[in-house]
């Protein structure tokens, strides 16, 4: 017996994508007002939810916590059972459920109350119970299920996480969070070392550092590029300031000239006035100016002007950063 996958998936994709343009329509000033109390907590943002919709509601607790909204989720289950401790009266709860009669959910809510909590249901029926009682409501109400037996949570959860996320980000926006911010917050992430490595974490510098005097013979500079490993050789003038760079490819279209390696100095061949950046830049700059001008080499240099370090290609390679 044949299957038409594609088509199933794709008139799922058609359903849940027709939820979530219907949210985009509905959104109104009750919106507005669950973002000014989130942005107004002292404490925390407590999401909790049973079932689909406590997955989702995980997921968005997540969300929140990674965009600058200090958020974790609550079993409601487990609430009953000591966890409401977690919740202060600085906090604001943001409850999910798609019935609004979820008994789990409700019967936390007189605690919450009685906290003084502030209270944001999320839910697909605005007469419900939650809804009735929550100080501001989100409506997420969908027309059918992708489920062909219009059961299984499908467009529901569905809308309920791009609500989320519409609410996430518009915090985020409201907040001024940054790329950095986030970095922050995702340290062990590749983004996190894009965002938070600097050229002084990578560059070699001290005995590290290859550099060679102007007039050297370019016999010692070669010697210089190869004890340090790194490709290329920094040339300072009398004052320790940079005079040129020298590197492997510069080597490589030397041999194309009328050059006597073993009588030429090393400023006959190196490159005057290099590309350079300041110690205290993001790696991730490095990496795009590096991109950007063909060179698999950078010195740091200091506002003096003098060679503080230097890294290549395979240390940005090496900490993640390409």
């Amino acid at each position: 017996m044949s299957h038409d996958h594609i088509g199933v998936g794709r008139r799922v994709l058609d359903i849940e994508a027709r939820a979530v343009e219907t949210l985009k329509d509905s959104l109104d000033d009750s919106f507005s007002a669950a973002c000014d109390l989130m942005l107004g907590a002292r404490g925390r943002v407590i999401v909790t939810g049973m079932g689909k919709s406590g997955h989702v509601g995980s997921k968005l607790a997540a969300t929140l916590a990674s965009t600058g909204t200090p958020s974790f989720f609550v079993h409601p289950g487990e609430a009953s059972h000591g966890d409401l401790g977690m919740i202060t009266p600085d906090d604001v709860v943001l409850a999910l459920s798609n019935s609004g009669e979820t008994a789990e959910v409700l019967a936390i809510l007189p605690v919450i109350k009685r906290k003084g909590t502030a209270l944001i249901g999320m839910t697909g029926r605005p007469q419900s119970a939650l809804a009735q009682l929550s100080d501001v409501h989100l409506t997420v109400a969908v027309s059918e299920e992708a489920c062909p037996h219009n059961l299984a949570p499908t467009s529901s959860t569905t809308a309920a996480l791009a609500m989320g996320d519409a609410l996430a980000i518009a915090l985020l926006e409201a907040r001024g969070f940054t790329p950095e911010d986030f970095a922050m917050s995702h340290p062990g992430g590749s983004l996190g070392r894009r965002l938070l490595l600097k050229v002084d974490d990578i560059m070699h510098a001290g005995e590290q550092l290859p550099v060679v005097s102007s007039g050297t013979s370019l016999s010692e500079a070669l010697l210089e590029m190869t004890r340090k490993g790194l490709g290329m050789t920094a040339i300072t003038h009398d004052d320790g300031t940079l005079a040129g760079i020298f590197t492997d490819g510069d080597l490589r279209r030397m041999l194309d000239r009328d050059i006597d390696i073993r009588k030429a100095t090393i400023d006959e061949v190196m490159v005057a006035q290099p590309i350079t950046i300041e110690p205290g830049h993001l790696a991730a700059e490095a990496l795009q100016i590096m991109e950007t001008r063909k060179i698999n080499g950078l010195m740091v240099c200091d506002m003096d002007h003098k060679p503080l370090g230097a890294f290549n290609m395979q240390d940005l390679l090496r900490a993640g950063v390409v």
